[in-house]
This record gives C-alpha cells, sequence and structure tokens, in this order.
C-alpha cells in the first residue's frame, strides 16, 4: 500500500498535476488557490519542466494555448476574478479543440467579493463561461484524495476528447489538510499505458518519419459559416460521447431514504454529517452528490427522485446548482407525482452547518407527514 502524506487541497491538486505528466504550467497568484502556483513555482523548475507567472490571468490561459498546441500537457489555475478573465482563452481552447486543464478555487462574489469558500461559479464552469457554444468537462472534489485523484485524471480526460477540463473546488477544500495517497508518476518519455498519449494533432517541428507531412494549423476561426456550424455540431457529438461515458456520481441511502440531499463539494460533506445526526432521531436521509458538475447525471437523479421523493438542495451560492437539479426531475420522465425541491443556501463565504441542515431536513419530513 502507498504512504499517505498530509497536503493540502491546493497542494495535492499540484502534485497529482505533476505526476500526472504536466510539463508546462502558467499562473497569476489570486486568493486562495495560491499554494498551487507556490507548490508549482518550486517543484516545476525542479523537475525541469516549464513555470512561468505570467503577467495576468489573460496571459497565462493564452501561455497555456501555444503549450498545449505545441504538444505540452498544460495546465494553469486561478479563484473565481481570475477564471472571469481567462474566460476568451478557455473558448479559443475549446474552439480549436485544444486539451487542457483549468483549476478554480472558488471564493465569494460577484466582483472582488470575498476570499472566503463559495460555490457561486457554478453556472459560469457548466454553462461554458466564455462565447459561442461549448462545454467543458468539470470534476468537483469533496476531499484532498479526491483533489489528487481528480487532478490526475483530468489530463487523461482532456487529451482523450480534446476539451479543457476544469477542476472546481471551493476554498475551504483548496486549504483543509488531509491525509492523501498520490498517485504514481507517468513517464514523460513513454507513449501510451504508463506514459502519456501521443499528440499526433500537435503544432511543431517535423522530424524522423513525419518529417514530410503536412503543417498542421490549430485555430478557432472559421470565416465560412457553413465550416464553423459544421465544427460545432462535430464537437457537440463528441460531447454526447463524454455525456455516455463520463458522467459520474454518488449515491448514499436513497432507496429508502425520506429525503434527498443534493449536493456537491464541501456541501456534500455537510449533507453527510447532516445524513448521520438524523439517523440518530431516526430519519433517513439520502445524500446525491455529482462528482461531475458537467456532464450533470441528470437521469441518475431523476430515476433517484421517482415516486415524488423531495430533495433539499445545499449549495454555498444563492442557487445555481438547483437548476440542474430541477432539470433532471422535469427530464426524468416520470409520470408519478413530481417532488418537491426545496433549498438551503448560504453565500460570501458562510458555510452551511451540519445542525442546520439536518434542522430545514427535519422540518421537511415533518410538514410532509402533517
Amino acid at each position: 500500500m502507498c504512504e499517505k502524506v498530509l497536503m493540502k487541497g491546493n497542494e495535492a491538486i499540484a502534485e497529482a498535476a505533476i505526476r500526472a505528466g504536466c510539463t508546462a504550467y502558467f499562473g497569476y497568484p489570486i486568493t486562495p488557490q495560491n499554494e498551487i502556483i507556490a507548490y508549482m513555482a518550486r517543484e516545476m523548475l525542479a523537475r525541469g519542466r516549464v513555470f512561468i507567472q505570467a503577467e495576468s490571468e489573460v496571459g497565462a490561459i493564452n501561455m497555456v494555448f501555444g503549450a498545449s498546441a505545441a504538444g505540452a500537457r498544460a495546465m494553469t489555475s486561478s479563484s473565481s476574478p481570475g477564471m472571469s478573465l481567462k474566460q476568451e482563452g478557455i473558448s479559443y481552447a475549446a474552439g480549436a479543440d485544444i486539451p487542457c486543464v483549468i483549476v478554480n478555487i472558488v471564493r465569494g462574489g460577484p466582483g472582488l467579493g470575498s476570499i472566503a469558500p463559495s460555490q457561486a461559479d457554478y453556472f459560469q464552469a457548466t454553462r461554458g463561461g466564455g462565447h459561442g457554444d461549448y462545454y467543458c468537462i468539470v470534476l468537483a472534489p469533496q476531499s484532498v484524495q479526491e483533489c489528487a485523484d481528480f487532478s490526475y485524471e483530468a489530463f487523461d480526460l482532456s487529451d482523450k476528447y480534446r476539451v479543457p477540463v476544469i477542476i472546481q473546488a471551493d476554498g475551504l477544500i483548496g486549504q483543509m489538510v488531509e491525509p492523501v495517497e498520490l498517485p504514481p508518476e507517468k513517464d514523460l518519455n513513454t507513449r501510451g499505458p504508463g506514459g502519456i498519449p501521443a499528440r499526433n494533432w500537435a503544432v511543431g517541428n517535423r522530424t524522423g518519419s513525419d518529417q514530410n507531412r503536412e503543417s498542421r494549423h490549430l485555430t478557432s476561426i472559421y470565416i465560412a459559416p457553413e465550416e464553423l456550424e459544421a465544427a460545432v455540431k462535430a464537437r457537440f457529438l463528441r460531447y454526447e460521447e463524454i455525456k455516455k461515458n463520463e458522467t459520474r456520481y454518488e449515491s448514499v441511502g436513497i432507496e429508502d431514504a425520506d429525503l434527498i440531499l443534493a449536493a456537491y463539494g464541501t456541501s456534500a460533506r455537510i449533507c453527510m454529517g447532516a445524513r448521520k445526526l438524523a439517523a440518530q432521531k431516526g430519519i433517513k436521509l439520502g445524500v446525491f452528490r455529482p462528482v461531475t458538475l458537467w456532464p450533470f447525471p441528470y437521469a441518475e437523479l431523476g430515476r433517484a427522485t421517482a415516486g415524488g421523493k423531495n430533495v433539499l438542495t445545499v449549495e454555498m451560492s444563492m442557487g445555481q446548482f438547483i437548476e440542474d437539479v430541477k432539470l433532471s426531475i422535469l427530464e426524468s420522465g416520470n409520470t408519478g407525482p413530481l417532488p418537491k425541491v426545496h433549498f438551503l443556501g448560504h453565500l460570501g463565504g458562510v458555510i452551511p452547518t451540519e445542525e442546520e441542515v439536518f434542522a430545514a431536513a427535519e422540518k421537511i419530513c415533518r410538514d410532509n407527514r402533517s
């Protein structure tokens, strides 16, 4: 068994990215993700890889675009206001089918907001965020172990589908310290299992057997409307493959639950604590946690609510995640009574408590019986 070490969530993301074969990191400091850029500044240079503190978030994401287009496994990280600045570059990467990994350690907003934990960037991450028709795969860890696991896997998912992948965690998960088992380090000189995939689409010097190939051109601009439409439609077929293959979720105690708690990230951890409090009072609470915020597990949550099982959505925002919870129910095709969706939300860095969630759940269950 591998030895576990104590790490912050931010540090686990950084170390796992390096082990996944990240060869180029570009970032700009912003709280509460600064441990990522500090870790990368030390470790990337020590391992002979590329680290650049860019002049801005705009510069960082465009450096990621260029490095990935040239064949590097490239990454950037930021927090909410910085992510807003990266959106044009992310749209360009999506439009040119450039794989990359982007980390958002979410803080309170809008505007400069606060440096405290938040989940209010949900719409930005799951609806594309920038201009045009596109999606990014969005992974939402709820522990330091998942920070490492998802960071490691994000590079493979990005290369597999040639899409940007976002790791979205609130500031609490980025700052918390927990034991973590780190993944093995990939061999940068090996292609395939144990190494990194060949990027036969990348630009770069023509050497060896491919020295006579045609030049490769990666772009997101299509002057002819018909060409742009065809390219976007082809990309959306790929998105359907992602939905079919990569939709992920976790459910606990759903089958016989009196009420389902729907949440992700830190809020899901809190819901698990509330579930234990409820069990002491003889109340059965289930917990449904999307692991991929996009693609969202609509069908799976729809099935969980079949028969009119009500839902309490818990999130650290004014109500963004709840929109997908409601869509899950509407798209489920269930012919019985529609479940009621209740909401418990805090924002600006205020974090729900287990006792608060349990009290809200207890009241809903009591009202349902009366």
